[in-house]
This record gives C-alpha cells, sequence and structure tokens, in this order.
C-alpha cells in the first residue's frame, strides 16, 4: 500500500470496529477493517447473541413448567410439562444457528461490498500511521483501535490444570452440564447460571464480595437474589475459591468463607466469570507512542489516545464493557478523527447505562439510590412502583420486579433502576429525559399506551407530578386565598 492510503483503518471487529467503519464509510472515507480472529468479535461470537438465545430458550423451557398457572395444560399422552421433563439437549446447537444467522450479516463479502476493505490476521503497529498484518502493511492518516477484551483468568492453585469455561468456549460445548459452578457474580456469570439453572443444571454461583451484582441498585439486587434463589440456583456470597483439583470427570472446588473456614464442592466444569482484560498484548503499541496499561488503553474523553492520529473504543480502554458503549465510543471518536470540527465530542460518563439480562431484567442507568444520597444528602426523592400495580404484568403474570426513580429535589433524574419483564427496553423512555434535562415529572404528560409495562414508567411520574404541584408556592398561595374566600 503506499503511503496514507487510507482515511481510517481500524483495528479489531466487534462492536466497536464494525460501528467505526460503518460510520467512517458513511461519512464518505476510504476505510480498512482488521480482524485477527472472526468479525463479529465478542458480541456475535461469545457474548450478547449466543447469550441471549441461550436465555430466551431457558425462559421458554420455564414457561412451560407454569402451565397451569394460565390454565393450560399439555394434551392426553404428551407428556408432563414440568422442567425436568423438557429434553435440553438440542440447546446448544440452537444457539449456535442462531449465532451463524447473525454473522451473516458480518460476514467480510459484506463489508467488502460496501467499499470496506478487510483484512484477517494479526496486526501490530509499525508507527503511527502504519500496521503491518502478515506480509503486508496498511497506512493511514487516523486508526481506530477497538481489539476488544478477553476473559481473565485469576491464579488459583489448580485452576489452569482443570478444564474451565470461560464465555469463549461455554457456547461450543456439545451439551450442557449436569453441575456448574461458576466463578463470579457478575452480569455474564449470573446471567449463565440463571439460564442454565432453567435448563436442569445444578448451578453454584461463587461471588467473593457480600452480593451479586455489586454495581447495580441494592434494593433490587436483594430482590433479584431471591427470585434466583427460589428457582434453585444457589448463591454463594462472602466466599471465594482457593484451589481446584481434578478426579476423573468431576472438578473439586475448595472454598473459604469470610470466617476463614475452608469446605469443597464439586462439579462436572467450571465457568470463570470474573472479569475481563484489554487485548493489548500483540499490537505493539510502543511503536505508536501510545500509551497504555494493564487496565487498558489510555484514552481523553474525546477517544483519542496519547498518539493524536489514534483513537480507541471499547473494552480495550477498560472502562465500561458493554456493546452498546463501544458503540457509543465509536460515535464519538470517528467524526473526532474524520472531521474538522470546531468543538469536539466528549464522552459522557453520566449517560452510561446497562443491564442484566436475568429474568426478571435487571436495567440501570446513572446514581443508584445510596450513590445519590451519598452525594445529593436527604434532599433526593425516590419514586418507586412495584410491577405488581402493573396491569399489564398482572395479566401476564409477570408481578416480580419493581421500578424505581432516583431524583434530585429539583426532579431532575439522578439514575434509573428497573426490575422486571421489558426492564431494559423501559429503562429508554425516562433515560432519554435524563439525558435531555427534562424533569421527571413531565413523562406524565405523555399519553401512555394502555395496558403495557409502560406504566411502570408513568405511575411513578404522576407521583412525582403531584409531589411537585403541592410544593410550588404558587399552588399554595392560591390553595390559601381559596379557603379564605
Amino acid at each position: 500500500m503506499s503511503e496514507l492510503d487510507y482515511d481510517l483503518v481500524v483495528l479489531g471487529a466487534g462492536s466497536g470496529g464494525i460501528s467505526s467503519v460503518n460510520l467512517a464509510k458513511k461519512l464518505g472515507k476510504k476505510v480498512a477493517l482488521v480482524e485477527k480472529r472472526k468479525i463479529g468479535g465478542d458480541c456475535t461470537w461469545y457474548g450478547c447473541v449466543p447469550s441471549k438465545a441461550l436465555i430466551k430458550a431457558a425462559k421458554v423451557a420455564h414457561e412451560v413448567g407454569r402451565l397451569a398457572d394460565y390454565g393450560l395444560s399439555l394434551a392426553e399422552g404428551v407428556g408432563s410439562g414440568s422442567p425436568a421433563a423438557i429434553d435440553a439437549s438440542g440447546v446448544l446447537d440452537h444457539v449456535r444457528a442462531v449465532r451463524a444467522e447473525i454473522y451473516e450479516g458480518e460476514r467480510p463479502e459484506v463489508f467488502e461490498a460496501a467499499g470496506i476493505d478487510v483484512f484477517i490476521g494479526e496486526p501490530c503497529f509499525v508507527d503511527n500511521h502504519t500496521i503491518a498484518i502478515a506480509d503486508k502493511t496498511l497506512a493511514a492518516k487516523h486508526f481506530v483501535i477497538a481489539t476488544g477484551s478477553h476473559p481473565f483468568v485469576p491464579p488459583i492453585p489448580g485452576l489452569a490444570d482443570i478444564d474451565y469455561l470461560t464465555n469463549e468456549t461455554l457456547f461450543e460445548r456439545k451439551t450442557l452440564p449436569d453441575c456448574l459452578f461458576v466463578l463470579g457474580g457478575g452480569p455474564i456469570g449470573v446471567e449463565m447460571a440463571a439460564a442454565m439453572s432453567r435448563l436442569g443444571v445444578k448451578v453454584t454461583v461463587l461471588q467473593r464480595g457480600p452480593r451479586i451484582l455489586p454495581r447495580d441498585d441494592e434494593e433490587l439486587v436483594a430482590i433479584l437474589t431471591e427470585r434466583l434463589r427460589s428457582e434453585g440456583l444457589e448463591i454463594l456470597t462472602g466466599c471465594e475459591a482457593t484451589g481446584f483439583t481434578k478426579d476423573g470427570e468431576q472438578v473439586h472446588v475448595t472454598l473459604k468463607d469470610s470466617a476463614g473456614t475452608e469446605h469443597s464442592r464439586d462439579a462436572d466444569c467450571v465457568l470463570v466469570a470474573v472479569g475481563r482484560r484489554p487485548n493489548t498484548p500483540g499490537l505493539d503499541l510502543e511503536k505508536a507512542g501510545v500509551d497504555y496499561s494493564d487496565h487498558g488503553i489510555v484514552a481523553d474523553e474525546h477517544m483519542r489516545t496519547t498518539a493524536k492520529n489514534i483513537y480507541a473504543v471499547g473494552d480495550v480502554i477498560g472502562s465500561y464493557q458493554f456493546s452498546h458503549i463501544a458503540e457509543y465510543h465509536a460515535n464519538i471518536a470517528v467524526p473526532n478523527a474524520l472531521l474538522p470540527l470546531p468543538v469536539k465530542r466528549s464522552f459522557d460518563h453520566t449517560n452510561v447505562v446497562w443491564a442484566t439480562f436475568t429474568d426478571p431484567e435487571l436495567a440501570h442507568a446513572g446514581l443508584t439510590e445510596a450513590e445519590a444520597m451519598e452525594e445529593c444528602g436527604d434532599s433526593v426523592l425516590v419514586y418507586r412502583h412495584p410491577y405488581a400495580k402493573v396491569d399489564r404484568a398482572r395479566t401476564d403474570l409477570s408481578t416480580e420486579g419493581l421500578s424505581k426513580f432516583v431524583c434530585d429535589s429539583h426532579g431532575k433524574i439522578l439514575g434509573i433502576h428497573i426490575l422486571g419483564e421489558r426492564a431494559a427496553d423501559l429503562l429508554h423512555e425516562a433515560q432519554l429525559a435524563r439525558f435531555l434535562g427534562v424533569p421527571f415529572d413531565r413523562i406524565h404528560e405523555m399519553v401512555h399506551i394502555y395496558p403495557t409495562y409502560g406504566d411502570a414508567v408513568k405511575r411513578p411520574a404522576v407521583a412525582a407530578y403531584v409531589d411537585r404541584i403541592k410544593s410550588s408556592p404558587l399552588v399554595r398561595i392560591a390553595s390559601a386565598f381559596s379557603k379564605s374566600n
């Protein structure tokens, strides 16, 4: 390739990388995409797509066991509707089939047809304008590094000697295990543990801290934890694994609780889900002048690295490791790199959102109640609405859950936390109001279709409206005047 043959070269074809090249191409730029494994990255192959396919299958299995709750039963001779009667042996084949179908829209030929050059191979920087891929070199005015992350495997004695699973290997199994031990109570661990448990696997989750999902609202996590335990999922908190040994097909796990007492558990296999590390090794970032650490590439609020023509997005910078955040990063980095903008776009940490796709779902935006109280004191207003009072949830027999809106004394939304059916979708309405700076109570003015789960947002907004009216000086004066006459 001749010098600066591309306007932009993107390293990594996951969510952040694909978003980057597509946006750059729409802006009329000459673009290349480099991926060392498979296009689609972690999201398509090991994360969002296969995990959500498995979660849906698990929900279907669970609902079959609830037929009587809906006044239904299987026809005579069909068999029992209990979860134990479900044959889940084909579920991982189904997951892989869904994954393969989605990949059809991400094949190299799709990008090539759109005018984006694709190179498969392991890239490394020669300098800040050149990378090498095997016997090729590519030169560009700008680069976006979107190489993602990989599972962190802690140095626990014996762990390296067992055939442990990560999210990168879990979906390649031919069959489900009978007994699974999940190391880590974060989103990946909890989602997969809950799904596996519903599919008939005996699952134990080990969480070193005092509760699972430690970044989410404590009140809602407590409700979710109780729900998961009621379905048979074992959750051990305040406990850590200190060693692993293998005896034939069985794995022995040695545990130590907060009191220092050791005991052991057996499982068919172990899923390691204790965090992730950025994919920086092998890139020769030093040659490009890009600073990084074990926590990721150093990038500023404009997504620019210490090399002024190189940007980084997604998991590789080590912050919020979600596919939608990688896409958000890309939508900041690409215009900043390629357009002569007088004011550069910036990453707004206050607008980060996420969801854990258990059943019920747990969605999160902004400050938790505890964080808001610490930051704003007793002036914080919290509006709660139980799903048991949402008519659509009642018709669907999905009444377990709670929506929770944390506001300051002026009605500005500080945090949104929803546990329940369709929580991740519901969050967006309130998040839009939060993003635009619209007071929470204004949501009640918009017409909402009935019956929908939207009541979980609308009804607490009505409560906020009532509070605002009651506290209004003008209303108080008018009320006093009315009484005097």
